[in-house]
C-alpha cells in the first residue's frame, strides 16, 4: 500500500509501532521493521551507551528502516541526536515538540523528523518549524493523552497542515487503517497492539493482565503525576486516588529513591525534570516527584512484571484485544483486513 508515509520513510506498509518506554526495545523494533512497518525504538529510559548498543542491535537484526524516539526536553537530547547521526538512524520521533534548531540539525543530516502531538495548534507549530510528518494521538491513546477523540482531532490536523499525518489512538486492525486513510491520514500508529504481540518482551503476566481487561478497565487518571494519563486501573491507581496528600508524598519519595538509585540522577536533577513536566499545571510535590520517576513506575510493570506496583499505560483498544500474534502476523493481518474492507466498499457510480 503506497502512501505519503511509506514513501517518506521507505517502509512497505503504512503502520508505525510507537516508541513505548521499556517496551519498544531492539527485539520488538526489529520484528516490526522486518514485517514491513516502521518500528520506533524508545530511548528515554536508556543511558547514552545503552542507546548506542540498542541501535546497533536493531541494525544487526534488520536491514529495514526504523526510528528512534527522543525526549525533546531532555538535557542530553543533543548527545542522543549525535548518537543517532553517528549510527545512521534515518527517522527521529519525539513525544514533545522539538525545537526549531533541533529539527534543523536533523533535517540537515537527512533525518526524517516526526513529532507526536495531541492538538491541532501543536501540529501547526512543528509543521511550520520544518517537521516532515506528524503523529496525531487522540484521547483513546495510552499514556499521557488529551480529551479530544481521534475522529475529531485527526481531520482537524489533516486540514491544517501540508505534511503527512499519522493517526494514533484507537487503532488495532485493518478497519481502523482504512478509516484513518479515509480521513486523510497517511497511516496509523499503534502502541498497545504492538505491546500485545509475541515479539514484545513485556512479561507474560503483564500481557495476561492487559488481555483480561475490558474497555471500562482502561481509565484516565491524574493521580499519578497530575496530568491526564490513560492506563489500566490497577491497585496502585486505586491507592493513589484514595490517598491523602501525606500518603501520596511518602509513596512518591519511596518511588523516587528507587528511580534515583537505578538512574544515577541527583535529587536536584529529578526535581528539575519533574518540574519541567508540569506544562503550566498546578502540581503537588508528590505529583512532581512521580512525574520525575514515571519511568520507574512503568519499569515495575513492563520489566519486573509487578502489575500490583507499576503503571500500565494503555490505549482503550486493550479492551478489544484478545490475542498475541507475532509482529509479522499482526501486520499481515491488518493489511489483509484493510484490503478486504476497501474491496467491500460500495462502488462509485
Amino acid at each position: 500500500m503506497d502512501t505519503a508515509l511509506t514513501r517518506l520513510v521507505g517502509v512497505r506498509h503504512p503502520i508505525v509501532q510507537t516508541g513505548m518506554g521499556w517496551v519498544a526495545g531492539p527485539r520488538l523494533v526489529s520484528a516490526t521493521a522486518n514485517a514491513g512497518a516502521l518500528g520506533i525504538l524508545a530511548s528515554a529510559t536508556m543511558t547514552l551507551d545503552q542507546l548506542r548498543d540498542a541501535i546497533r542491535e536493531v541494525k544487526s537484526r534488520t536491514d529495514a528502516p526504523f526510528g528512534v524516539n527522543l525526549r525533546a526536553d531532555a538535557a542530553d537530547a543533543g548527545e542522543r541526536v549525535s548518537i543517532m547521526l553517528d549510527e545512521g538512524v534515518r527517522v527521529a520521533s519525539f513525544a514533545l515538540a522539538p525545537s526549531p534548531d533541533l529539527i534543523a540539525r536533523l533535517k540537515a543530516a537527512d533525518v526524517v523528523v516526526v513529532p507526536s502531538v495531541g492538538a491541532r495548534r501543536h501540529a501547526e507549530k512543528v509543521a511550520a518549524w520544518g517537521a516532515d510528518a506528524v503523529i496525531v494521538q487522540g484521547g483513546e491513546g495510552g499514556g499521557h493523552t488529551g480529551d479530544v477523540a481521534t475522529t475529531v482531532l485527526l481531520p482537524q490536523v489533516v486540514d491544517a497542515v501540508g505534511i503527512p499525518v499519522v493517526a494514533a489512538g484507537g487503532f488495532f486492525d485493518g478497519r481502523g487503517l482504512v478509516a484513518a486513510l479515509a480521513y486523510g491520514a497517511a497511516g496509523v500508529a499503534m502502541g498497545t497492539r504492538f505491546l500485545l504481540t509475541s515479539d514484545s518482551t513485556v512479561p507474560d503476566a503483564v500481557k495476561r493482565r492487559y488481555l483480561a481487561a475490558g474497555v471500562k478497565d482502561v481509565t484516565v487518571t491524574r493521580a499519578v503525576d497530575g496530568l491526564p494519563h490513560r492506563m489500566l486501573r490497577t491497585d496502585l491507581v486505586n491507592s493513589l486516588e484514595r490517598s491523602g496528600r501525606p500518603r501520596r508524598l511518602l509513596h512518591a519519595v519511596r518511588r523516587a529513591a528507587g528511580y534515583r538509585a537505578l538512574s544515577g540522577l541527583t535529587w536536584r536533577r529529578m526535581l528539575r525534570d519533574g518540574l519541567a513536566m508540569k506544562h503550566g499545571k498546578e502540581l503537588t510535590w508528590s505529583q512532581v516527584l512521580l512525574a520525575a520517576n514515571t519511568p520507574m513506575l512503568l519499569k515495575s510493570a513492563m520489566v519486573d512484571g509487578r502489575t500490583d506496583l507499576g503503571v500500565m499505560a494503555s490505549g482503550q483498544v486493550a479492551g478489544v484485544i484478545d490475542d498475541l500474534p507475532s509482529c509479522a502476523e499482526l501486520v499481515e493481518r491488518v493489511m489483509k483486513e484493510a484490503e478486504e474492507v476497501i474491496s467491500g466498499l460500495p462502488a462509485t457510480p
